[in-house]
């Protein structure tokens, strides 16, 4: 049975795995900007709830389901980062106050995940994570109908999302262009693959390398990020934590309406205490003016991504 201790394992794990491969994440991301970041964005955020839920033990499946949300939530960076955590956000839904993971809870914790990202991004896209998922949570759902169990269920996800990463570049002009599957697709089904381990085998993967340190890369690694001339629309990619004003009268959408009329790539996910923004845009101080009429800011992080491409082209000469 997968006991939340089991469930802690299996994120820590997955969190590895993915740290492990960051930057063959990153040379791999050239949508929606090819800004070279998709890993460690992903790696970082994944990396912000290993460090809470290390600090548990003895918790129900349902517990540690939702402690991992809300870290993720908290810690999320970049357009991936933020899709990754509404993905756990929606699966912590689906374990609920469960004790145990199931075959059942497992299927409708993946099909939650996708309808909560579906639900916050913008425009979604197919070709990427979204799509990733979404065809893991069918396959799960279908492993589900056909009465097989909850390891048999997860490994069912995990096919789905391995034949829908590489149908990505049959989706996005962009991919196919640049001859890559999507970045943040690829970092999904690792962390899916790290999950397994433990959860099939009880194997945890050791972290090789830091989330915040650069690891040694073959030679022969090729980084599509940097070779790939990508229209790059808005310049800033904006993100930041509103700690919401419980005086404050305005719903959070109406934050995301003002977004979208300044940028691209929104995301505006909340919860009763904050209300996580991503934005690209050429204006970020209108974001952040914006958002103070809701609360006071914290983890503000503003980014070039002109000049995150330009590095990329560097290192990749």
């Amino acid at each position: 049975m997968i006991n939340g201790d089991i469930l802690r394992d299996a994120i820590i794990s997955a969190t590895n795995n993915l740290t492990n491969s960051r930057k063959q994440v990153d040379d791999l991301n050239v949508f929606p900007v090819p800004d070279g970041d998709t890993g460690t964005n992903m790696s970082m955020t994944l990396s912000n709830s290993a460090r809470e839920l290390e600090k548990l033990s003895g918790e129900t499946a349902g517990k540690i389901a939702a402690v991992n949300a809300s870290a993720l939530l908290r810690g999320a960076r970049g357009n991936s980062g933020v899709i990754t955590s509404l993905l756990f956000r929606g699966f912590a839904k689906g374990i609920g106050e469960d004790e145990f993971m199931t075959a059942e809870n497992i299927a409708k914790a993946f099909r939650l995940g996708v309808e909560a990202a579906y639900k916050a991004v913008m425009k979604p896209t197919e070709g990427t994570i979204l799509t990733v998922a979404r065809v893991a949570a069918e396959y799960a759902e279908k492993a589900l109908a056909d009465g097989k169990e909850e390891i048999a269920v997860f490994e069912a996800a995990i096919e789905g999302a391995e034949i829908a990463l590489a149908e990505t570049p049959e989706l996005l002009p962009q991919l196919k262009k640049a001859g890559v599957v999507d970045a943040g697709g690829f970092g999904f089904v690792l962390i899916l693959k790290g999950m397994l381990s433990v959860l099939r085998d009880g194997v945890m993967i050791k972290s090789t390398v830091s989330a915040n340190e650069p690891e040694e890369e073959e030679e022969s690694s090729r980084n599509a990020a940097g070779e790939f001339e990508g229209e790059i629309t808005f310049t800033y990619c904006t993100e930041f934590i509103v700690n919401r004003n419980p005086e404050c009268e305005k719903e959070p959408n109406e934050l995301r309406m003002f977004l979208e009329t300044i940028g691209d790539c929104v995301v505006v996910v909340d919860d009763e205490e904050i209300i996580k923004v991503h934005v690209h845009t050429d204006h970020p101080g209108n974001a952040i003016e914006n958002a103070l009429t809701f609360g006071s800011l914290v983890h503000l992080k503003i980014e070039n991504m002109r000049d995150q491409h330009e590095r990329a082209k560097h290192d990749a000469e």
